[in-house]
This record gives structure tokens, sequence and C-alpha cells, in this order.
């Protein structure tokens, strides 16, 4: 089974290590239990661990009655696989070509899906392995940046590297580093260089999700891509830039303009997350403990296709209620009573925000076959996971959004009639 530490129990280990000297994520700590530094990173942070590691962090620190720092308040429905690896399922070769790169000099990972696809969590496998190699990590997601922050480059990249150094708990010197004569992005870089990177011993592993956020702010979008391209380009003949690691996550296209010699999103690894095959589908099924064969699973995937999310929330809802069937979950789910009727909803009010891209996908509903929409409509519909490409032209992504969308354009329509 897998355990997580209680917070008093955190008090108990927190002193036994300063005690021993150890900083939380210490080598010889890790060693000694002979447990990865992520696994001991994910026990402060009280995730969930398989019960052998969780013992072994605990007696190498000095505990004995080790299981008086479980917290017993965590759910049990859930196999130990599940919780250990927060639902993940690899998709080769995308993890062994991340985990390589990663260790590159300079390396540049993009990863681009739509959304709900796993690429928050593959950047976070991404980030164990790197944390393996003792590696530091910080990733930044981009949608706390208040719009109003995203007027002025200036101060989005001071918030920028005033985060990153709080992250990695290092003093905040964004206001000695700053030079009023010098460009933003040189005080950014000269930030990075001398206030974190040469503070470090080990690489640095920067991820930035939902950088999508970026595009709608051509204030800073051009100048910060420009940046993040140098750092890149720069870390081939500068060595301390060589151990910046840079992991860009977005859902859309990049429909900004940047010149191409600027520009972060044609340089380094293109990885792009696929659905998951009926193979992979059936083994998330057993990690779950259902008894699911090929008929369950291509039922299944006949509705949602090899979507993550909803392959996923399937799974749990079936295993957290045995008494809900296969069958009774796709006979119920576009209604109102679907365990899926959250998102769709939400998907739904963020497709009313825009007129254009709802009449759009009244269009793909509504055809035989797919059909050739402009480029900005697919192209966000696509981000949106709504619809798949067929060559140049899109189709409904599965057969539920499908049905779901299809019905509430009709009820629209007899509203108006």
């Amino acid at each position: 089974m897998s355990l997580k530490t209680s917070d008093q129990g955190l008090e108990v280990i927190d002193a036994l290590r300063r005690k021993k000297g150890w900083c939380k994520s210490a080598i010889k700590w890790a060693g000694d239990a002979n447990v990865a530094q992520s696994t001991l990173k994910r026990f402060w942070r009280k995730e969930p661990i398989l019960e052998e590691n969780f013992k072994a962090i605990c007696q190498a620190v000095g505990v004995q009655n080790w299981q008086d720092i479980i917290d017993y308040q965590k759910s049990p429905s859930l196999p130990e696989e599940i919780s250990e690896v927060s639902h993940y399922i690899n998709r080769p070769p995308v993890e062994t070509s991340c985990f390589q790169e990663i260790l590159q000099p300079g390396a540049l990972i993009r990863i681009k899906a739509p959304r709900k696809m796993g690429k928050t969590l593959l950047m976070q496998k991404i980030f164990a392995h790197a944390e393996d190699h003792n590696y530091q990590t910080v990733t930044l997601n981009l949608l706390w940046v208040e719009a109003s922050v995203l007027t002025d480059l200036n101060k989005f990249l001071r918030c920028l590297c005033y985060r990153i150094s709080r992250r990695l708990k290092l003093e905040n010197q964004v206001s000695e580093i700053w030079n009023p004569d010098a460009s933003s992005n040189d005080n950014c870089t000269a930030f990075l260089e001398e206030c974190i990177l040469s503070q470090l011993d080990t690489p640095l592993v920067l991820g930035l999700d939902n950088v999508d956020w970026i595009f709608h702010h051509p204030a800073v979008a051009s100048d910060f891509f420009r940046l993040l391209r140098s750092w890149h380009d720069e870390a081939k003949s500068y060595d301390l830039l060589k151990n910046l690691r840079l992991i860009v996550v977005h859902s859309t296209e990049v429909y900004i303009p940047l010149n191409i010699n600027h520009s972060p999103f044609n340089v380094g690894l293109s990885i792009g997350l696929p659905e998951f095959t009926p193979q992979q589908v059936l083994s998330f099924a057993q990690r779950y403990g259902l008894d699911w064969q090929s008929p369950q699973v291509e039922q299944l995937m006949a509705l949602i296709g090899g979507h993550p999310y909803l392959i996923q929330q399937a799974l749990e809802a079936i295993k957290r209620h045995p008494h809900l069937g296969l069958k009774q979950l796709l006979d119920s789910a576009s209604t109102a009573s679907s365990i899926y009727r959250n998102h769709l909803r939400a998907l739904w009010e963020y497709l009313q925000q825009d007129s254009e891209l709802i009449a759009a996908m009244e269009k793909v509903v509504t055809a035989d076959q797919a059909i050739e929409l402009s480029a900005d409509q697919a192209f966000k519909l696509h981000s949106m996971g709504l619809v798949q490409w067929q060559g140049d032209e899109v189709e409904s992504s599965c057969r539920l959004y499908h049905l779901y969308f299809r019905n509430q354009l009709r009820g629209i329509q007899t509203l108006s009639s």
C-alpha cells in the first residue's frame, strides 16, 4: 500500500533531520534509505509513497515507530500504484526522449497537446528524473501572472525572477541586480546568471506551464520568447547557461508573429502527446483493479476515444462506485447525470464566450464528415481537445463531445425559434 505523513509526523521528522544536520533532500538520507531523492521530496510534500520507502525514510533518520508518522486520513480506495504514479501512463518513446534530453546542457523541451492530455504530469515525470540526478527544479504556472502585470515587460520579468528565487529559497536580490540603464531582458539574464545559476552546484530545470496565457499579451510575448530563445542559444558557448534546462508547456499553436531566429518554438525537442492506445487503456484499467478485457476497452473508447482525462474519470468512477456498471456510465455520459457533467459544462461555458467559436463547433457536430474551418477556429477548438485533425480538416475528437455539443446547440436553436 501507499502511505503519506501527517502534519505532526513531519514535525518529528524535521526535528530528527535537523539534529543530524541533513537538508530535506539530503543525498546521504536518500542513500541510507535506498530511495530516490524525488521520493524523499514527495515524502516532504505529504504525497503517498510506497510503504517500504516510507518505512525506510523514517528509520534512516532515526524513527523506529514509523507507524506513528502516518496520516491515516487518506482515502484507501485506490490501489497503491495509482497513488504513486499520479495516474500517469507511459507513452513510449516520449518519456525516454525527454529523460535523455533534459540531461543535455542547455536543453529545451517543448510539450504541446490539447488540454487535459497529461502535459503537466509529463513535466512532473521529467522533474522527478532530473531530481534523481540531483538537479534543482522550479515550475512556474504562468496562469498566476495577473493580466495587469502582463502589460509591462519589466514588471513581468521582475515578478518571474522573484518567483524563481523564492521557490529555490534564495535571497531576493531583484532590486539590487536590476539596472535602470539596461534592458529588461538583460536584467533578467543577469539575475538568472548571478543570483540563481552561480549559486547552485547543479543544473536547474525551469518548467513554464500554460505558456498560452502569454500569447494573449503582445506587450510582453515577443520579447519574453526572444529571451527564452537567447538563453537556449547562448548555452552552446556559455558554461553558466548550460546549467539551465527549459521545459515549455502549451496547448495552442503559436499564432503570434515571431521572428524565426528569435522563437523558442522551433528549437529544442518538440513533444506531442498522443491519445492512449487500447492496450494502454487496458493497462490503466488493471491498475485500478478492474477485471477488464478488450470488449470493455472497445466499448469505452468508442465513446471517448483514448483521451487520458476522460479515461481516468471513467475508471475512477467505476472503481469508487462498484454499482455503476460500464453500460450505465456510457448510456448517461452526455446527460445531466453524467460523470462528465462538470467537465462538459465548463467546456460549454467557455465556448459561449466566443460566438464565432460556437458557430464553428456547430458546423463540426452537424456535419457527417470532417470539415474545413478557418485556421484560428480550428486551432482553438483543437487546443480545447474538442476536435482532431484529419489532414487539413477537423472532426469531433470523440463521440461524447459530438453528442453533447449537438444536443446543447439544438437546445439553443429550439429556444430561438
